[in-house]
């Protein structure tokens, strides 16, 4: 047979003969027919060869001799790859990379509307718990207990933390686990949030009738800690069910703003509620329990409606795989880097921001007049400056790593910032020092939770158990509290112990700032050893 220089004719052209073969001379010169674009998605498509070193034996190399001895040793693979070389496959080859970014992990491709839905949905949530949280932790709980016995008002502090993060550690990893067995016609997670929500509003309503008594309330404080983990289990599950990877990093922003706006408007409904003496104090009580009670069924309305999922396979439920469930993830350091560097980076948080009243009142202002007046307006002007910051930083930081497609080098420098912020106060401790504070840890805290619930998804080590798996890193949240509770209460105690002395002495909290900044850089060094994540 001739080939085309025998029979007179290039691809495109006639040959001598007149004769037209079909998808040989009639083919189009791809090089003018293609567009640029058109052009870039076939290099795309591309499988390139590996680059094998100059003067390098490729029977030599590791990866062929093994695959000769498993071929010796009669295991079932071509004989023939012992002396070729194979190519590798690109992981960033369109090609091999199948998923698609807009269809959650739940199946379900959501429309602009359901996404707009969830994005509402997680914010106002976020939003709508943390400002009576951050109230009634950080304000109305310590002014309570300092009006109870003010001598022991640390450790009273540090006890209800403590214990009460122990049982919300607890209820966030039952709960998560029992939401990813659930069956029920409204999904595994909408029941879980609902009940949890209307368990906390009780517990909370009924600390306003037994403020006066620190058993009661540190109970109660426990049964809202319980209340408030059943719903928020499965409320961040949703996020790796039903929100889709090329969206997750902007929701988890507007998620984190809701967070940062929520703290910071906390603080000063706090201060605000606190300078009404006990009237207000109450009142914070009775917003807090309103709150908890309806948020979760106001959230799961907003959602799109989560669909029914009683027809979805299960094992059968034993002891052993109840047991099973609970198991942590094997085989994960990812995960566990994750974990450990939140829990830390939380940790020195809630070392300073635990304490915020005590600190304005008993470092800033110690010695003065009206040193509790001068403190709910310090913490009032703090709250607005950090809104600011922290909502333009969580705002533009989701979709900036979107966009930028990283997560853990931008969380790594957040808490970096979070510790320049801390050393604020340290170095001037005067009020224009937390304002400065405010402002820096602010923006640094605004940039972490915009971007690390997003990064907290991307190294659970299986999408089916998301919601045991978050609820573990969640844990991060209510140790992070046992921590900052613990090591401040103690330093604190030390402290006095040291100077003999009941009342607080200025320089315990040098300690606590030098403390919170170690751990919080250990933080974001932890962060940076992950390795599956950007």
């Amino acid at each position: 047979m001739s080939n085309n220089n025998e029979t007179g004719g290039a691809a495109g052209q006639k040959p001598g003969n007149g004769y037209i073969r079909p998808g040989i001379d009639d083919r189009p010169d791809l090089d003018k027919a293609l567009t640029p674009e058109q052009k870039s998605a076939v290099e795309r498509l591309a499988v390139p060869l590996p680059e094998k070193p100059q003067g390098e034996d490729s029977a030599a190399s590791v990866g062929v001799q093994e695959t000769r001895m498993l071929a010796e040793s009669g295991t079932p693979v071509t004989a023939m790859a012992s002396s070729v070389d194979a190519a590798v496959l690109d992981p960033n080859s369109a090609f091999n990379d199948m998923r698609d970014p807009m269809v959650s992990a739940d199946g379900h491709r959501p429309s602009k509307t359901e996404i707009v839905r969830l994005g509402v949905g997680f914010t106002l949530s976020a939003v709508a718990c943390a400002i009576p949280w951050v109230a009634l932790s950080a304000i109305i709980l310590p002014q309570v207990l300092q009006n109870i016995n003010p001598a022991t008002k640390e450790s009273m502090l540090g006890t209800i933390n403590a214990v009460g993060s122990i049982v919300a550690l607890l209820a966030n990893v039952i709960f998560g686990t029992l939401s990813d067995m659930t069956r029920s016609r409204f999904g595994k997670r909408t029941p879980w949030i609902v009940i949890g929500g209307l368990v906390a509003g009780l517990s909370v309503g009924l600390i306003a009738i037994a403020q006066h008594s620190f058993p009661a309330i540190l109970v109660l404080w426990c049964c809202a800690q319980l209340g408030y983990n059943i719903m928020l289990a499965p409320f961040v599950a949703t996020m790796s069910d039903r929100v889709p990877d090329k969206v997750r990093g902007t929701i988890s922003g507007f998620y984190g703003a809701g967070i940062a706006a929520g703290q910071t408007l906390g603080n000063v409904v706090g201060a605000r509620l606190n300078d009404h003496g006990a009237s207000g104090v109450t009142l914070g009580w009775l917003i807090g329990a309103a709150v908890f009670a309806l948020i979760g069924i106001i959230t799961v309305i907003i959602w799109p409606r989560e669909e029914s999922n009683k027809n979805e396979k299960r094992e059968e439920i034993t002891a052993k795989s109840v047991l099973m469930n609970f198991r942590p993830p094997r085989h994960a350091p990812d995960f566990y880097f994750a974990l450990v560097g939140r829990t830390l980076m939380m940790g020195g948080y809630w070392m300073i921001n635990s304490y915020l009243f005590y600190i304005s009142q008993d470092y800033i202002y110690a010695g003065q007049p009206r040193a509790k007046d001068s403190a709910n307006a310090l913490i009032a002007v703090m709250g607005v400056i950090t809104l600011v910051v922290s909502l333009i930083a969580a705002l533009t930081a989701g979709p900036i790593t979107d966009r930028i497609g990283r997560r853990k080098l931008p969380v790594a420098l957040a808490s970096c910032l979070f510790a320049v912020g801390i050393l604020m106060p340290l170095l001037i401790p005067t009020r224009t020092g937390m304002l400065l504070f405010a402002a820096v840890a602010g923006l640094g805290y605004g940039v972490y939770n915009a971007i690390d619930q997003a990064l907290n998804v991307s190294v659970l080590p299986n999408p089916e158990e998301a919601g045991k798996d978050l609820g573990i890193l969640n844990l991060a949240n209510t140790l992070s509290t046992v921590i900052g509770s613990v090591f401040t209460s103690s330093i604190i105690s030390v402290s006095k112990s040291m100077h003999h002395v009941t009342a607080t002495p200025p320089s315990a909290y040098r300690v606590v700032f030098i403390v919170a900044i170690a751990i919080v850089l250990i933080a974001a060094y932890l962060i940076m050893r992950i390795k599956k994540v950007k």
